[in-house]
């Protein structure tokens, strides 16, 4: 179950500055010091699955994550019940099914790509919302066997030192994100990753080489040109980074927090690190 919810929030992303500089324009760690914070707190963008051989968590980002009394992902990911809420939110409309909203001669065509891809039947998910079928193509888009999680990995980190993880945004939260986007272009969307999955296996390593450059901007710019977007920058993005901010502003103005969320949510105008300066914040990138 883990495992699906580290490919879903993977959908959510899928959909270069050199390490050895010392004073890094980008990062993936970020401190946000200033307006009156009576101590810093780190901002780290994650990539939400990835090979074994592509992860690292240089010893500075344990450190801060230890040194902070409140631990932030994009969701409770530690909370017991969040599988269960999640398979029931994905769940169609009583009596609607995947294959309606195919229409049966498109669902039969995509159905034989989707089992080349993923050895088993689309049927599997007849009765879910298209985005569970979005999230096994993006398991699959990683041609490794061996992955991590820097989510999964923060989840343990955060057991063995008895830390809690808040959410900055519930699972209902995530779904009705998707949910907000017109079934036609999701299922749209579904036939152009299964007809051009070799495609977006190459996006992916390409969003992975990116990732490892820590140029936040960069992700930004290739998240926000991605297919798996579906025109939906407003709703994935735009609204959710300004959602968070006054979560953000809250917590730290109290504690020391490490918040850890998609890179591609760093850079940009939009991204979360614009919105805290224009908040009045410090953020500068820490160099790993």
């Amino acid at each position: 179950m883990q495992k699906l919810m580290t490919s879903l929030l993977a959908s959510f992303l899928f959909v270069s500055m050199s390490f050895g500089q010392s004073a890094p324009k980008s990062s993936l760690l970020w401190e946000i010091t200033g307006k009156d914070l009576k101590q810093p707190s780190y901002l780290f963008g994650t990539i939400h699955i990835i090979c074994k051989e592509d992860f690292f968590l240089p010893p500075i980002v344990t450190e801060k994550f230890t040194n902070a009394d409140q631990i932030f992902l994009e969701l409770d990911m530690d909370d017991p019940m969040m599988v269960l809420k999640m398979m029931q939110l994905l769940q169609l409309p009583k009596g609607q099914t995947i294959k309606q909203l195919f229409g049966d001669s498109a669902f039969k065509t995509f159905d034989e790509q989707y089992k080349k891809i993923t050895g088993s039947s689309a049927m599997m998910f007849n009765t879910f919302k298209p985005f569970m079928l979005m999230s096994m193509l993006t398991e699959k888009s990683l041609s490794c066997t061996a992955r991590e999680s820097y989510e999964q990995t923060f989840i343990a980190m955060a057991a063995k030192q008895k830390k809690n993880i808040k959410g900055l945004e519930t699972i209902e939260d995530q779904v009705a994100v998707f949910d907000s986007i017109p079934d036609s272009t999701e299922i749209a969307n579904l036939k152009n990753m299964v007809v051009d999955f070799n495609k977006g296996v190459e996006e992916f390593k390409k969003l992975v080489a990116v990732y490892k450059t820590q140029d936040v901007d960069s992700m930004y710019r290739l998240t926000n040109q991605s297919p798996e977007l579906m025109e939906a920058e407003e709703e994935l993005l735009v609204k959710r980074n300004s959602k968070w901010i006054p979560i953000i502003e809250t917590n730290m103005q109290q504690t020391s927090c490490f918040f850890a969320v998609g890179a591609a949510h760093l850079g940009g105008d939009i991204g979360v690190i614009a919105l805290l300066r224009k908040q009045g914040y410090t953020v500068k990138p820490v160099k790993l």
